[in-house]
Order: structure tokens, then C-alpha cells, then sequence
């Protein structure tokens, strides 16, 4: 028996503890690193870019690799002016320091200069052209300067960026495409947002019980009473997840038998990355109630259960909307009522984006939307997230572009565990498609 400790590490893994321990803005090279912990160059290079993965490090343009904070995700929504030039494709002038900060928000500046500055504020970013005039006083503002067109700034206005540490940015696109760009990027992460990850629910208790490969039944059964669980990782020396024990593993083991003979070997696990509902799917699919939380060198950093995961799925229920999706955008346009009979319909219109280039409604968004109906009608039966577990589609006539549909969900079957849902689509009564849906409820065990 064993808890999560400090186990020796591997060289990979004291060089990212390394780039951690060193202060922000700090350069980083392979050969510094190489030297410094008598490493090889190409062990030092691979954990660098591990670093940066992880957020850690980041290169930039005319500097290097150097240390960064980390950010948070609850910043998601906001974008830094380093990303701004990663998503205009642009060249920093001046200000290199300033481009981990954050911007609020992005004023485009084609008006007269005395009406622009009563929006530049502290945070922003204006958008505009060579107008250096503009540029210094955005600047003086405390606002950064994204310059359209290609074209460049002054040595002088380079200074007083570098000197204020605020990114002076040019672009090659113009105003309108840049805004643009940085429009969709913001609307993109606000769709992220309301994602959420494994590592959003794993507790942040550094305790995790685990089991070691020569622990014995008698040290399970002792671990089981001491915290009430009853299925625990199995690790290595190193920390690494090798197995997983459930009680069914030691049905008529002897106590002293050691669980490396009884334990489920490579075990399904997740990485803190992994979104909520992929972890729920596959807990679903694989009937399985823990799984082992890993980094990228498969050491465990926790678990979550099934719980967990039902309760970060209520959770996003709870939120309110951040942005849409494809699928938002194309429920969005059906409205739902009774027939006379009380069953569930719904009704639409097929629009210009739903369609195929030969002008018929595709048959994806079709699928989508018999998907959509068949979990909106069972919700009026049974509270529960629901995993798709099989989908027969039969396309049978095309639809035109404007055309109003009807969808007909009708439930064949609920039981605690499973659904199936008959699904028509009717144009004008005749029948155009149909699908028979199978799907798991996630708290269905």
C-alpha cells in the first residue's frame, strides 16, 4: 500500500521540475540546460518542447525561448497580443516585453483622432493604419497598436513601445480582415469555454491511494476499510500506472497473494486535457467506474470516478451559453410542438448553409438533426446525459433549399440503462429520411 510521493525522477522529468523552479522571463537554450544538469542535448531539447506544451516556455521571434506563466483557463475568453500575432500572421516592431499581457478589448480606429482616443483605453488594442500620431498617443494610453496594411512605425515610436512594454504589431491584411480574424478567434474560445476538461474536476489533494504491484489483498482490504473506495490504481516504482484492481479481481484471492497477479493490466486512462464528456463516453462504453489520470509520461497525477463526471456534466448544463456551435446554429432555426395525438415534433426550414453544393439539405445536417430530435425526446421521458451507441440512417428523397421539414421522433423503447428512438423526417408528407437510434445514459450503472 502507498500514496502518491516523490519518487525518483527521471532526467526527462528533473528538467521540466528545472524550467518550472526558474524565474518568469528567464532564457532558456538546449546547450544552458545540457550543461547545467549534464544532460545530452537531445534529452535536454525533448523535455523543452514537453515544457512548452505544457505552457511553461514559449519561443518568440528576435528573443528566444524564454519562461512564461502559465495561464489560466478561466482567462480563456481573452486573447494576449502574443496570440494576436500569431492570428494576423504579424510582425512585433516594438514592445516585445508586453506580449504576454492580456488585451480587453480591440478598437479599430477610422475616425477622427478626438472621437478614436475616448475608446483607446488601458488593455486595448487599436487597429489602424500608419498614423503615427495615433500610434503614440494609443501607446501613452496604455494600449497596444496593431498597424494595417504592412506598414511600419518609427524608430521613435519602437523606443517608447520597448520602453512602456506594448506591443507595436504590423499585419499585412487589412482593418476589416483583421478584426475579423480576431472576432472569430475570441467567439472560438468562448465556444471552448463551456468545454470542460478532466482537469477542471481532478481534485487538487496531492494524496492520491494507490496500490504498488508487490502489495498484497490484505493491504487492499485495509486500504478499502481506511477510504471507502474499493478500486485503486496500480503503480510502478516510477509512478506509473500499470493496473487497476476492482473487488471482482479479488473474489477468493488469498490475503497474502500479491496484486500484480490479479489486477487489470494497462488500464484505460485520461490525460488532464481530456474533455469531461469524452471521459463519460468512455466510462460509458467500457462499463468502468475510476479511471487513473496521467501526464505524458503515463506518472498519475489522480483519478476520477464516475461521480466526478456526473456532476461536471450537470454542471455544464447549468451554464449559460458562451457561444454556438455548427449544431447550435442549425437547431436553432426548429421550434418544437405537439401533433394532435400529443406526440413531439419538430419544425424548421432548410436554410442556405445547410445545403450540399447541388442545393439539397446535406446529409450530415440531417443526421445532426435526427440526433438532436431523438435526445430532446427521450429528455421528456428520462433526465440523463445519453452516449450514442448505434445509428442506422436510410436517405430516401432529397430536400430543396427552403424547404419546411417536420421531425418526428418516436420512442421505442427507455430502460434505466439504454434508449432507442425511431427518428422521420417528412417534406410536404412524403417521407425523406429516417434513422434508428440507440444510445447509453451515462449515469445508467
Amino acid at each position: 500500500m502507498d500514496e502518491t510521493g516523490t519518487e525518483s525522477l527521471t532526467k526527462h522529468e528533473q528538467i521540466l521540475r528545472y524550467i518550472e523552479s526558474l524565474k518568469i522571463g528567464s532564457k532558456i537554450s538546449v546547450r544552458k540546460i545540457a550543461d547545467q544538469l549534464e544532460v545530452s542535448e537531445g534529452t535536454a531539447y525533448r523535455a523543452i518542447k514537453e515544457a512548452e506544451n505544457q505552457g511553461l516556455v514559449s519561443t518568440k521571434e528576435r528573443v528566444g525561448t524564454v519562461r512564461v506563466g502559465k495561464r489560466e483557463r478561466r482567462n480563456i475568453d481573452k486573447l494576449t497580443f502574443e496570440e494576436v500575432v500569431n492570428i494576423v500572421d504579424g510582425e512585433v516592431l516594438g514592445g516585445m516585453n508586453g506580449l504576454e499581457k492580456t488585451l480587453h478589448k480591440f478598437v479599430i480606429g477610422a475616425m477622427e483622432l478626438d472621437a478614436m482616443m475616448r475608446y483607446v483605453e488601458a488593455g486595448s488594442l487599436l487597429i489602424v493604419g500608419n498614423r503615427e500620431e495615433v500610434h503614440r498617443l494609443a501607446l501613452e494610453q496604455g494600449s497596444g497598436v496593431l498597424i494595417t496594411g504592412g506598414f511600419h512605425t518609427s524608430p521613435e515610436m519602437t523606443k517608447l513601445a520597448d520602453k512602456l512594454e506594448l506591443p507595436i504589431i504590423s499585419s499585412s491584411y487589412d482593418s476589416f480582415t483583421v478584426a475579423s480574424m480576431i472576432n472569430r478567434a475570441i467567439y472560438d474560445r468562448l465556444i471552448k469555454k463551456k468545454i470542460l476538461l478532466v482537469e477542471d474536476i481532478l481534485t487538487t489533494n496531492p494524496h492520491v491511494f494507490a496500490l504498488k504491484a508487490n502489495s498484497t489483498v490484505k493491504e487492499w482490504s485495509a486500504l478499502v476499510e481506511e477510504t471507502g473506495h474499493s478500486r485503486f490504481p496500480v503503480t510502478d516504482e516510477w509512478n506509473r500506472v500499470i493496473g487497476l484492481v476492482a473487488p471482482k479481481d479479488m473474489l477468493g484471492a488469498d490475503a497474502g497473494q500479491t496484486v500484480d497477479r490479479l489486477m487489470t493490466r494497462n488500464p484505460l486512462t485520461v490525460s488532464p486535457q481530456t474533455s469531461v464528456a469524452s471521459a463519460a463516453h468512455m466510462m460509458v462504453w467500457e462499463g468502468i467506474e475510476l479511471l487513473p489520470v496521467v501526464d505524458g509520461n503515463r506518472k498519475m497525477l489522480g483519478v476520477i470516478n464516475r461521480n466526478d463526471v456526473l456532476k461536471a456534466m450537470q454542471y455544464i448544463q447549468k451554464q449559460p451559453q458562451n457561444g454556438e456551435t455548427f449544431e447550435d446554429l442549425i437547431w436553432g432555426r426548429f421550434e418544437e410542438f405537439r401533433d394532435e395525438q400529443g406526440n413531439v415534433v419538430f419544425r424548421g426550414t432548410i436554410t442556405p448553409q445547410m445545403t450540399n453544393h447541388l442545393g439539397t439539405v446535406s446529409e450530415g445536417v440531417l443526421t445532426t438533426l435526427m440526433t438532436e430530435a431523438a435526445y430532446r425526446v427521450v429528455q421528456t421521458v428520462k433526465k440523463g446525459d445519453l452516449v450514442m451507441d448505434n445509428m442506422s440512417t436510410y436517405f430516401i428523397k432529397p430536400v430543396q433549399i427552403e424547404s419546411e421539414i417536420q421531425i418526428r421522433p418516436n420512442i421505442l423503447e427507455v430502460s434505466r440503462k439504454f434508449g432507442k428512438i425511431d427518428v422521420q423526417i417528412y417534406h410536404a408528407g412524403t417521407l425523406v429520411c429516417r434513422a434508428m437510434l440507440t444510445a447509453q445514459f451515462i449515469d445508467g450503472v
